[in-house]
């Protein structure tokens, strides 16, 4: 996924883990992995054919916490991690 922040793309990953237990019950806990800004989408693929881009991390933490809440209400998630 891709979203804009302040004139910058920024992708992310969504993913989701589940957790079941034999005695009991079963857990889903959704996730977002934030790579960074995107400097160049799908611009080569690498041996196996897949596409690949460019990104640069995102180390500022005004921008980490205003990416996160853009994500957090667009997805419902707030298991947000930044590379």
């Amino acid at each position: 996924m891709r979203i804009l922040y302040k004139g910058r793309e920024v992708v992310y990953v969504v993913g989701e883990a589940t957790a079941e237990f034999c005695c009991c019950a079963s857990g889903i806990c959704g996730y977002v992995v934030v790579p960074g800004y995107v400097l160049r989408w799908k611009n080569e693929a690498n041996e196996a054919g897949r596409l690949l881009s460019d990104v640069e991390p995102i180390k500022d933490e005004e921008a980490r916490l205003g990416i996160a809440e853009i994500i957090r209400r667009r997805e419902g998630i707030s298991n947000i991690r930044f590379w």
